[in-house]
């Protein structure tokens, strides 16, 4: 062996390594980018979930947006209100507060309720099971087929099968990061305000026939709880109600009204609250009423006027 041709070579990748060094050293002075200390600051008071429900690649990407503009200060999920007035004061700016949000499953669906289509027997994936026969598992295309995609996908260990295999949210954890919503396949998961005490179970865009014959706790648009809210918190959007939580006093007069169930509550209805909404559904009613009456006596009145001229007219 060559001694001498050893230590030569080893001389010479020293040699190498050594310029390569510095080199590199040079370049990173060079090149250099001063980061924005605001990005740091922002990214250690996040929660590093790293969820993604910003719409950003990581707590990082997000802080990075907010600093140059992409993104609102408010919209990390998970922090909530609390962490966007820490990030508006890094900051140096202001920011409303949001309303908070969780995710509602709209549907109750059960096996008792809805049956299954047919027997599957394949991967536990509701995705998997839309993709091998479109409508999925149950008998209501738009119904939860309860695999549990949206269960495998939280971050936050905020939603769990039921025992009916119908998935639940605990609202204490959830923090509408939406990864629920769109591991749903069939959509029947949602974000809605967490203030909202009475929910609508159902999000079917069938008709009325059509959900009686396969869902016993379906809405079925008869339109009863609209006509059941004192304080018009419920609106019509092409085929379900939907709630205005702005004005609803979770008084549960829409829950009495709807026929098929599909409309619940959180918590136990406050029958002051119930009686008091009862009163006003009354004086509503009695005005709606009078209304008419008056609309009635004045086309009557109309009538006769244009009767009575025309009688008035010499032949």
């Amino acid at each position: 062996m060559d001694v001498q041709a050893i230590m030569i070579g080893s001389g010479a990748l020293a040699g190498v390594g050594a310029i390569s060094a510095v080199v590199l050293a040079i370049a990173s002075r060079v090149f250099k980018v001063d980061e924005d200390p605001r990005i740091e600051a922002i990214n250690e008071i996040l929660p590093g979930a790293n969820c993604g429900g910003c719409g950003f690649p990581g707590c990082s990407g997000f802080a990075k947006a907010i600093v140059e503009g992409m993104a609102d200060p408010t919209g990390c999920a998970p922090g909530g209100n609390e962490l966007a007035k820490k990030i508006a004061v890094i900051l140096g700016v202001e920011v409303q507060e949001k309303v908070r949000m969780v995710a509602r499953v709209r549907c109750s669906g059960t096996s008792e309720h809805c049956a299954n289509r047919f027997v599957y027997e394949g991967v536990a994936s509701c995705k998997g099971a839309s993709l091998l026969s479109e409508g999925g598992i149950k008998s209501c295309p738009y119904g939860c087929d309860g695999l549990g995609d949206c269960v495998a996908v939280c971050p936050f260990d905020a939603i769990h099968m039921g025992p009916n295999q119908i998935p639940v949210v605990d609202l204490d954890k959830c923090t509408a990061c939406g990864k629920c919503v769109d591991a749903c396949p069939k959509g029947v998961i949602a974000l809605e305000a967490h203030a909202g005490q009475v929910v609508l179970h159902c999000h079917t865009h069938l008709a009325a026939k059509d959900v009686r014959k396969i869902c016993s706790i379906g809405c079925i648009s008869c339109k009863a709880c609209i006509r059941a809210c004192p304080y018009d918190a419920l609106s019509w959007d092409v085929d379900l109600p939907v709630f205005d939580y702005e004005k609803c006093q979770s008084c549960g007069l829409c829950i009495d009204a709807c026929k098929p169930g599909c409309i619940q509550t959180f918590k136990e209805i406050d029958l002051a609250v119930k009686a008091k909404a009862t009163e006003a559904l009354e004086a509503k009613k009695a005005e709606e009423a009078a209304k008419r009456e008056a609309a009635r006596a004045a086309a009557q009145a109309r009538a006769a006027a244009a009767a009575a001229a025309a009688a008035e007219k010499p032949n």
